[in-house]
């Protein structure tokens, strides 16, 4: 047992004992995005859930409520294509569903309904194709992949699955994960999407305003960018944005027909929606699980500026386990306080995991590749 919290095995979400994750994504053929999946253990999971955004898009979390009659939840589904791609998790209850995983509602075996909570990331258009996004057939393919793969897979960062299609700020975003495990064994470990409309760098220095809350598994703490990499980064990020244009009657100055090669994406590919799973081996009532999806949120707040905004539909989801006993009050203000702090270094592994792409939209560019120097050495 570790003397004081330290991140687990994989610093990932799976590294909460039973839960898998599968990514399924495209980025050719006018595509660019995809969707995640994160499987509950046999027998399923309690959740909840905190929607902050002013633009959400989601399935079933009404039924996450504590007031609400289910308890268990089988899956949380991940997904760009907007409100198109809550399809995907029609793809993963009806696989779930043909394998009798779900909320029994008759005597048959395949008499259940899977209860597959989802939310989605605004990401229309980037890969050229406003008509290429995430279907049901996303969805299964995820959910291949979270049964199959290797924990390696399971655990990766940066543009896999949901995160295939990420911008924030206007540079490219991505998936990052984390995880610790508290001095009495308890694991709380986090995915998350970063995908908003905030940036996730101070504008005065280019420092990413999470950084400071990395541990030494997550990797160097990167160093400020020159400034000349820092103008490269307001050159990216600190333009009009295409949704407050729409709003005030401002018109961004690219153009849409401008090359490829542009560092910016054209106007109307509008950046929104950072998405966290928090889960625990904790034993923890439904009402509980909402708390700790709200404290998901502290963590995004500290990692992206602004965050919340109506062109963001920021939603995380909360799971426990039930493998170790029920927390104390003391024991569940640890699990809180370590909620936050691992959606934060999620988030900046997102960012510093991103790598930069061409598509017939655009070039989206990465932190790492606006601002070289902040790589640690090889």
């Amino acid at each position: 047992m570790p003397a004081e919290p330290t991140p687990g095995p994989y610093n990932a979400l799976i590294d909460v004992p039973g839960i898998r994750v599968g990514h399924y994504g495209r980025s050719s053929d006018g595509y660019l995005g995809g969707t995640s999946v994160v499987l509950a253990p046999a027998g399923g999971m309690t959740g909840g859930v905190d929607v902050r955004g002013g633009g959400p898009g989601t399935r079933e979390t009404d039924l996450l409520d504590p007031i609400a009659a289910v308890e268990s939840v089988n899956a949380f589904v991940l997904t760009g294509g907007s409100a198109y791609g809550l399809a995907s998790a029609g793809g993963v209850a009806d696989t779930l569903g043909r394998d009798g995983i779900g909320f029994r509602v008759g005597p048959a075996a395949h008499e259940v309904v899977p209860i597959v909570p989802a939310a989605v990331i605004f990401d229309l258009g980037r890969g050229g194709d406003f008509h290429a996004r995430p279907d049901a057939e996303f969805g299964s393919r995820a959910l291949a992949h979270a049964r199959s793969e290797d924990p390696e897979a399971m655990a990766a960062n940066g543009n896999v699955g949901v995160g295939v299609g990420a911008l924030t700020a206007r540079m490219r975003g991505g998936v990052g994960n984390a995880s610790l495990v508290l001095a009495d064994g308890t694991t709380v470990a986090a995915l998350v999407v970063a995908n908003a409309t905030g940036s996730p760098f101070d504008p005065a220095t280019g420092t990413l305003w999470g950084a400071g809350y990395l541990r030494q598994e997550d990797g160097p703490v990167p160093v400020p960018p020159s400034a000349s990499e820092l103008a490269a980064l307001l050159a990216v990020t600190a333009r009009p944005n295409p949704a407050l244009a729409s709003v005030s009657g401002r018109v961004d100055p690219v153009s849409p027909a401008e090359p490829a090669e542009s560092a910016d994406p054209p106007p109307g590919l509008v950046s929104h929606t950072t998405l966290a799973v928090i889960a625990t081996d904790a034993t923890l009532t439904k009402a509980q699980c909402k708390k700790l999806a709200g404290i998901v949120h502290d963590g995004m707040a500290r990692a992206l500026n602004p965050v919340h905004t109506m062109f963001d539909g920021d939603v995380a989801f909360a799971a426990a386990t039930g493998a170790r006993p029920a927390p104390d009050v003391t024991a569940f203000f640890e699990i809180l306080t370590a909620a936050a702090d691992v959606v934060t270094r999620a988030i900046v592994r997102a960012v510093l995991s991103a790598e930069s792409v061409t598509t017939p939209a655009g070039t989206f560019r990465s932190y790492s590749d606006l601002a070289p120097s902040t790589r640690p050495p090889r």
